[in-house]
């Protein structure tokens, strides 16, 4: 009896302090956007040359890729020009395509706070103007990457706050800048491969390896500040199937198996996706739990790997799961059997990217595949 009511007052805890960036506000419920873009109805009733269009709800992102292979640059050109919320949105379509159907879908909202998006230096391969937004932005030239990562963000991002300039090592796109440009720095004293995350060392770099590309994925709705949306699992299901189906397209036109950079809420996003997805490396920072009690327990061919600042508050956090609150292990426990990532330099719960710490310069071994 007393473990189970120690156990109703952890939950208590969980639903009180789990969260992701914002810290130790109060959350909102948050609605999931999922299923196809804006657009659909008008898509599937066109064709091109006659032939119908690849369903967003139901075709694969292998299905979509063999269609537009099948298209020639007018076809490919119009239903770019008449769907753009479309073709920016489906996975297995060629990534020229996206950029250009997201500049045009972001243009057309004619919303100021999305005007940015459409720069043309910003290479926006997803654009989901539904709900608080939802965005895809490369970095890096994706097209001929050698290696390629996504970083899963936790909560409080969406399309607007996803480049925040303020914070600019914390928000997704700056820890996508940030992990790209320290893939030019080298391993002080190590080979080229197969260095050890506990010896990296990174200096600050100011030109990225070429062969790098990084993805900032704020392609699900994520938890606002913290409350149930931040303590269970729904809003991270829907966002597991959302990134599944993104790392599928990413497979479909050519990309290598990325590397999953999982932060807080995030982290258990890609806990509930990892068997679902290609991935070579899946890393968990400042994480709450990934909904599962061992690395094996995620059933993914993927290398896992967990980090944890001494600072960072999730360490409050009660590891557990109970009437679907919490999220379990700590993936930084020796139990659970992830590869840790050295993060004894780093402060607070988002300053794992931050130049010149350990942690950032063993994600850009891992980003290199040059980990072990």
């Amino acid at each position: 009896m007393r473990r189970f009511g120690r156990t109703l007052v952890m939950a208590a805890l969980a639903v009180t302090v789990v969260g992701g960036t914002a810290g130790w506000a109060s959350g909102e419920s948050q609605s999931a956007v999922t299923g196809p873009p804006p657009g659909t109805a008008a898509w599937r009733a066109d064709t091109a040359y006659g032939r119908a269009l690849p369903d967003p709800a139901t075709a694969t992102a292998y299905e979509v890729a063999r269609f537009f292979a099948g298209l020639d640059g007018a076809a490919r050109s119009a239903l770019v020009r008449a769907h753009p919320l479309v073709v920016g949105n489906l996975d297995g379509a060629p990534l020229p395509l996206r950029y250009e159907a997201n500049r045009l879908a972001v243009a057309a909202t004619g919303e100021a706070r999305y005007a940015p998006l459409a720069a043309a230096d910003r290479r926006i391969l997803a654009f989901d103007p539904r709900g608080r937004g939802q965005v895809a932005e490369v970095f890096g030239d994706l097209e001929h990457a050698a290696h390629v990562s996504v970083i899963v963000p936790g909560s409080d991002n969406d399309a607007t706050s996803h480049n925040a300039r303020h914070s600019p090592h914390t928000g997704p796109a700056g820890m996508a800048r940030a992990l790209r440009t320290a893939t030019g720095g080298t391993a002080a004293g190590a080979s080229a491969t197969g260095v050890s995350v506990a010896d990296a060392s990174v200096a600050d770099a100011s030109v990225a390896d070429a062969s790098v590309a990084v993805i900032a994925w704020t392609g699900y709705t994520t938890p606002v500040g913290v409350g149930l949306d931040a303590a269970d699992g729904r809003l991270a299901a829907a966002g597991a199937s959302r990134l599944a189906r993104f790392t599928a397209g990413l497979d479909a036109v050519g990309a290598p198996d990325p590397v999953l950079f999982c932060h807080s809420y995030g982290s258990v996003v890609c806990g509930l996706a990892a068997r679902h997805t290609d991935a070579a490396d899946i890393v968990a920072f400042g994480s709450p739990g990934m909904r599962a009690d061992t690395a094996d327990a995620l059933r993914t061919g993927a290398r896992v790997w967990a980090a944890r600042g001494p600072s960072d508050w999730i360490a409050d956090v009660p590891n557990v799961r109970f009437a679907g609150i919490g999220h379990g292990a700590d993936p930084t426990s020796a139990a659970f059997g992830a590869r840790r990532v050295p993060a004894t330099d780093v402060r607070g719960h988002t300053g794992y990217f931050t130049p010149g710490t350990q942690s950032l310069a063993a994600f850009a071994l891992i980003a290199k595949g040059e980990a072990r």
